[in-house]
């Protein structure tokens, strides 16, 4: 055992190993709500434990170990578990490989957009309810609801845990590229205060989208994506300060970018534009990140081509968020005003980054009051300790 565990470690320590928990369990199993049952029990029982006791040298070992006990306990009480269990012997970590049959096991088209993209946030990728509903913009009960109704409809339909063959893939493409976008906008900016941001989430997220698009290269949207991961990952370098502040766009040091890293994305996206001619969400907001990376300065940024793209991203996939990330983008092309009246009617009021935006807009304009009051809702919505460091530095000046 290791020292008493602090609640950041064990955090990232459980969200890693009971995905690939569920996934070796389902795959030994064939039943995905027993697998997910035991995962939970053996999770549960890691939260009380490991605080006190510390994080144990092989964290997945333990986590199958109490779920095959748990296992066995049921059992004893239910003799259908019999065949199952004796199949559980230890298996080699789960290869990512099988969590990618999970993640399409969630995504299975029985299931609506809403409640895959949540299941497989929870099961495959261990984020909490409270995370997921930070991502949906929605109360955690409407989360916690989506997944159990997910996990039942998986078991009375008998969806098979399997990658699907490639005359099914198209359907299910929307979903799991939606949850791995979700997953590195997670692990890009944190919505829990244990960390500003999760590098382990977003290597998940580059690794899943990068086997998505090998698996399916006909596919331009699953380029796109990995090329969005891979722009926003090439300035890691500075997008916080050494106290772990975060730095804004317009205030990173260029020169830490990943150059080479920007230019092979770009390079990317462009390839599967040219060779499908299908634009699609990811790779729209690929190009945006591109126009930003590409730009020497942030006052060399091409803002009438990013708007231009914005309008292209509104047309395909409508969405408050879009709306106002376009906003800021006008903003530099038309003024403050012309933004601030954009942001009008959003039904954004439970979203930090709304009542930022319209803070920096409102003190543009000389309404110091009104700007202040929306900074303050910002922060009280903001679990992230960067933006609530840097929208308290704000209320301070």
């Amino acid at each position: 055992m290791t020292e008493p565990a602090h609640e950041e470690v064990l955090a990232r320590v459980v969200r890693e190993h009971a995905g690939r928990l569920a996934a070796s369990l389902v795959s030994l199993l064939g039943d995905f709500a027993a697998a997910e049952d035991l995962v939970q029990d053996a999770v549960e029982t890691a939260l009380r434990r490991w605080p006190e006791e510390g994080i144990p040298e092989r964290p997945d070992a333990w986590l199958f170990t109490v779920a095959r006990r748990r296992g066995l306990d049921v059992l004893r009480r239910e003799s259908n578990y019999r065949a199952k269990l004796t199949r559980l012997a230890w298996p080699n970590p789960a290869p990512r490989d099988d969590r990618l049959r999970l993640v399409f096991t969630c995504c299975h088209p029985a299931l609506s957009r809403a409640a895959q993209i949540a299941l497989t946030l929870r099961v495959v990728c261990g984020l909490s309810t409270a995370q997921i509903a930070a991502a949906f913009v929605v109360p955690e009960t409407t989360v916690a609801q989506r997944i159990t109704r997910a996990k039942r409809k998986i078991g009375e339909a008998g969806i098979p845990y399997r990658v699907p063959g490639e005359e099914e893939l198209g359907e299910r493409l929307a979903g799991v590229l939606a949850v791995v976008y979700l997953l590195f906008n997670e692990g890009y900016l944190c919505s829990t205060p244990e960390r500003a941001e999760a590098r382990d989430l977003v290597d998940d997220a580059e690794w899943l989208a990068a086997l998505l698009a090998n698996l399916m290269p006909k596919e331009p949207e699953a380029a796109g994506l990995l090329a969005l991961i891979r722009l926003h990952r090439a300035r890691a370098a500075a997008r916080f300060d050494r106290a772990g502040r975060l730095v804004l766009l317009a205030d990173q040091d260029r020169s830490l970018w990943d150059h080479d890293a920007i230019a092979e994305a770009t390079a990317l996206l462009t390839r599967a534009a040219r060779a499908h001619h299908r634009p699609g969400p990811y790779q729209l907001q690929a190009a945006i990140v591109a126009c930003h990376a590409e730009a020497g300065s942030f006052e060399a940024t091409d803002w009438t081509q990013i708007l231009v793209l914005y309008d292209m991203l509104l047309r395909l996939a409508p969405s408050p968020v879009t709306r106002l990330h376009r906003a800021v983008a006008l903003r530099h092309v038309r003024g403050p005003e012309a933004a601030l009246a954009e942001l009008a009617g959003l039904a954004l009021e439970r979203y930090p980054l709304f009542h930022a935006t319209r803070a920096e807009l409102l003190r543009e304009l000389g309404r110091k009051e009104e700007a202040r009051r929306a900074d303050e809702r910002a922060l009280a919505l903001t679990a992230n300790p960067a933006q609530q460091a840097l929208l308290a530095e704000r209320l301070d000046w």
